[in-house]
């Protein structure tokens, strides 16, 4: 049995993640799951930013990077999240359509 190489197998964990991640953005109208749809892709991100400070003999860099994106896309779930139980109180529905419906 032949092993693959490291970064190969990373580069398939980054394309899978961001692959399922594009997925749920495209493929669903529920907030919760856009959400998770978004925090699979940032991670893939965050993952092939790892992978290229690695290959490239920058690594602190490259998890500075990674980390400075992980905390971001954090912030940016938790005031998603924060929205998305606001619409539910609302409207009564966590449809992206409904969205429309929002009017002052």
């Amino acid at each position: 049995m032949s092993s693959l190489p490291i970064p190969f197998i990373v580069i398939l964990t980054v394309i899978g993640l961001a692959g399922i991640g594009l997925y749920c953005l495209l493929a669903t109208r529920n907030m919760i799951k856009v959400i998770i749809g978004l925090q699979l892709l940032i991670k893939g991100v965050a993952l092939a930013f790892v992978l290229g400070g690695s290959l490239t003999g920058q690594l602190n860099l490259a998890q500075t990077m990674a980390l400075t994106v992980i905390v971001a896309d954090t912030i940016i779930a938790v005031i998603g999240l924060a929205f998305a139980v606001q619409v539910r109180h609302r409207l009564g529905t966590l449809d992206i359509k409904a969205l429309s419906t929002l009017k002052r």
